[in-house]
């Protein structure tokens, strides 16, 4: 049974805000300053953009990402492998119509706080974000769907320790990994393997953020899963799963640590109970380390290290994928900025990196239904890929809060001699992409 069947991964929309801005100082659009009362991303997720309409408290914003991924191959079933939310080639999208409301903690106040977010999309990336069991059916043939990316409230409460803990519960973006569901907190267009197939994309469930000292904040939670939500078809087993780690902030916040894991059973119920095994028994664990280190006031390298391994995998036994990423962004002017992106991945036996070529494939698979999937050949598969691309942010009159042009371009390879690209007809794929991110 591929990954997919039982993997819910909708998002990392919120854990970039403080980190993106700062690392990528020429792209960073309408996102939260640092601050020293919330140093990690996870709390900075916690505010919202400076700019927009603001009424009693609450920040209203939206915000549109259209693109383009083209691949001058033209591969025969119309898919880029390796990609999800760019995976259509050569077919311009409106990838999200995102709506967001929210009324956010101030950092700065140490005392007992409260707030929430609402954050709903429209638009192609939403086949891959939809929580199980919520707008999956609204329109499933279609290639732009719905999905309610956040509905949470947030608290901050002055327990434990000085900086007190700050809490939330509901439906919220991972806090793994390092790029997100929000496009204005990405370098690229285009997603890496370990933000595509390494890694959850959201949770329903409790999460929070213990500040101990401005160094170190611990990380701790429970929620249904990956991606997923309550009943027979919001949850693919019936068990539940966590979030521990840590935060580190060293050398006057120009170097952080940011180590995380999710831990609990993934595997479609509907899947492994024919054979008698018992899905709730077979766990899946995501383990994610991103160092960032700002080395000058123009450069900032950020350093993605991955271990994801299902204890049955598709022939009962354990199954693993890992891997690294390497960012670089230089900021050549206060507009423009220059980005990198080397990876470095490998799927042990085929069973993470996947394509998907009906619209609802991804939902059908990770609630075991058993949609076309399409995998790479031969037993396992070593991914690297590169990617180089331009960010450029001009400024624009209102009601207009911010736009990213980034255009890019990307060299995909598989090392271990199959041809999982191009509708399995190459081991090499360049595409060559850009989109536009307007926000309001």
């Amino acid at each position: 049974m591929p990954f997919h069947r039982a993997l819910v991964r909708p998002t990392r929309v919120a854990r970039g805000a403080l980190c993106y801005a700062t690392l990528f100082p020429a792209a960073a659009l309408a996102q939260p300053a640092p601050s020293a009362a919330a140093p990690s991303p996870a709390s900075a997720a916690t505010e919202s953009p400076p700019s927009g309409l603001w009424v009693d408290g609450i920040h209203l914003w939206a915000q549109i990402d259209a693109g383009i991924m083209g691949n001058p191959s033209g591969p025969a079933d119309g898919l880029n492998f390796g990609h999800l939310f760019t995976d259509r080639a050569n077919q311009a999208v409106m990838n999200q119509l995102l709506l967001t409301a929210n009324k956010p903690l101030d950092p700065r106040d140490p005392d007992y706080q409260w707030g929430f977010r609402l954050q709903f999309m429209y638009g192609s990336d939403a086949r891959y974000t939809q929580f199980l069991g919520e707008l999956n059916r609204v329109d499933p043939s279609s290639r732009y769907q719905l999905d309610v990316v956040e509905a949470n409230v947030l608290a901050h409460v002055p327990w434990l320790t000085e900086g007190g803990v700050d809490l939330r519960v509901g439906q919220y973006p991972t806090p793994l990994g390092y790029e997100t569901i929000d496009p204005s907190t990405n370098p690229f267009y285009s997603h890496s393997y370990i933000f595509n197939f390494g890694l959850p994309f959201k949770h329903t469930g409790a999460l929070t953020v213990t500040h101990v000292s401005g160094m170190l904040d611990i990380y701790s939670g429970f929620d249904t899963g990956t991606n997923t939500t309550f009943g027979p078809l919001g949850d693919n087993n019936g068990a539940v799963g966590g979030i521990a780690g840590l935060n580190l902030t060293l050398l006057d916040g120009n170097l952080t640590l940011l180590a995380l894991t999710h831990f609990g059973p993934e595997q479609a119920t509907r899947v492994l109970a024919p054979p008698g095994v018992n899905a709730n028994g077979q766990w899946r664990t995501f383990n994610d380390l991103i160092v960032t280190w700002k080395a000058t006031d123009k450069l900032t390298l950020v350093t993605e290290a991955n271990l994801v391994r299902d204890a049955y995998g598709t022939v009962g036994k354990p199954v693993n994928g890992f891997g690294a990423a390497q960012y670089a962004s230089y900021a050549l002017t206060d507009t423009v900025a220059l980005n990198g992106r080397l990876e470095y991945w490998r799927d042990d036996n085929n069973f993470f990196v996947a394509s998907f070529p009906t619209t609802n494939g991804f939902v059908q698979a990770q609630q075991g239904f058993g949609p076309p999937v399409h995998t790479a050949p031969g037993s396992n598969t070593t991914y690297g890929a590169m990617t180089l691309g331009v960010t450029w942010k001009p400024s624009l009159p209102a009601p207009v809060t911010g736009l990213l042009v980034r255009p890019e371009v990307r060299w995909d390879h598989a090392f271990t001699g199959n041809h999982p690209f191009n509708a399995q007809t190459d081991n090499n794929a360049v595409t060559l992409g850009a989109d536009a991110v307007l926000t309001f």
